[in-house]
């Protein structure tokens, strides 16, 4: 627990006390973990498809969308975001259910960054 440091301030008809807590920073805290959410091609789930999960959940402009949907088509997989953990792993479930409710067998790995 920081220290606590005490003042007393006096007023004309009543006195207050401030307590103020001494705050030391912690150089200890480090920078979180990233992980890569990587797209597994299939044969089922439609380019058009990839496109729009990758506008709505990842923000991606029409183009860039396009561009990766064509690296997942063509080699397979590809890292369609770089993101602290928690976050790379809400990304990958929207995604998953998305396409779970569009039909589609899309799948998304979440993998440390190295």
């Amino acid at each position: 627990m920081p220290p606590l440091t005490v003042f007393q301030e006096k007023n004309m008809s009543e006195t207050k006390t401030i307590t103020h807590a001494k705050i030391s920073p912690n150089p200890d805290v480090k920078e979180p973990s990233f992980y890569n959410v990587i797209y597994i091609n299939d044969e089922v789930t439609s380019m058009e498809f990839v496109i729009k999960t990758l506008q709505e959940i990842f923000h991606y402009a029409q183009e860039s969308a396009a561009a990766l949907t064509e690296k997942v088509h063509e080699e397979g997989s590809a890292v369609v975001a770089t993101l602290p953990y928690e976050i790379a792993e809400q990304k990958g479930i929207e995604v998953t259910l998305m396409s779970r409710q569009n039909g589609y067998p899309l799948q998304v790995k979440i993998e440390a960054d190295s």
